[in-house]
């Protein structure tokens, strides 16, 4: 596996990221047309609202799906890096912290963390300021 450095830490699932979102847009793109055409005709109405409606609700699952352990992960890593810095410095972080700063926060390594979380919370540095600001990346590679 690659080096993870800030240019190449996202990750993305070509089966989900671009296979399903493409399936699910042209499935939505063809429930509309099609319920468009029926309204038209006003023949099988009833079919191609339903179709509509099942495509529009798979598109929340899809959306879901993916959103839940992401927050479940997120809620993790708050406390790993809460668990790391409390390691570190004997403290826990601190609490002006959001959730989106020490998610970037998790790719410093232990020397320069404890710092740029002060930094973080001094000069409200933003994910992307942080995750540019690390010299020395800690790999994550069990995201999903």
């Amino acid at each position: 596996m690659e080096n993870q450095n800030y240019k190449t830490h996202v990750r993305m699932d070509p089966l989900y990221h671009y296979v399903l979102t493409l399936l699910l847009l042209a499935t939505l793109i063809v429930s509309i047309i099609n319920m468009v055409s029926s309204l038209n005709a006003e023949e099988n109405v009833m079919q191609s609202v339903l179709l509509l409606l099942i495509t529009v609700a798979i598109i929340i699952i899809a959306i879901l799906v993916r959103l839940y352990p992401l927050k479940s992960q997120d809620r993790a890593i708050r406390a790993e890096e809460n668990l790391r810095h409390f390691v570190l410095t004997g403290k826990l972080l601190d609490s002006k912290l959001s959730h989106s700063q020490i998610i970037a926060l998790r790719f410093a390594d232990e020397e320069e963390f404890p710092i740029l979380c002060e930094r973080a919370v001094k000069e409200n540095l933003n994910s992307k300021e942080i995750k540019e600001a690390i010299v020395n990346w800690k790999a994550d590679n069990n995201r999903v």
